[in-house]
């Protein structure tokens, strides 16, 4: 790969950009949060060639919510429960809107 090809990586939200101390200094969290939700199943880092634990923006901005969470008092099991509900929750909103518009094209979107 090329200098020129890293750059495309740049707007890769699920590019694991993110060692577990940069991470946890952007979440302003401890590397244990990270690995407690990683234990939990909410977010799975990917590994450097190294082993050593890599996380994306996508990964990051999930992270993020689980700490908001546990921040207002929810113990961190139910925080990534309630998470993982509001990703899937979020996806099959996007999925049935794409069926919507496939088929009533032309019609404006429902609203949410």
């Amino acid at each position: 790969m090329t200098a020129d090809d890293s750059f495309g990586r740049l707007d890769d939200d699920g590019y694991p950009a993110y060692t577990v101390g940069r991470a946890a200094e952007l979440l302003g969290t401890t590397p244990g949060f990270l690995r407690a939700i990683g234990e939990a199943r909410l977010i799975t880092p990917l590994r450097s060639e190294g082993g050593h634990r890599r996380y994306s923006r996508y990964q990051l901005r999930i992270a993020a919510r689980a700490r908001e969470l546990v921040d207002h008092g929810t113990p961190i099991e139910a925080a990534c429960r309630i998470v993982t509900l509001e990703v899937r929750l979020e996806e099959a909103q996007r999925v049935n809107a794409e069926h919507r518009r496939s088929a009533f094209p032309g019609h404006p979107p429902a609203a949410a």
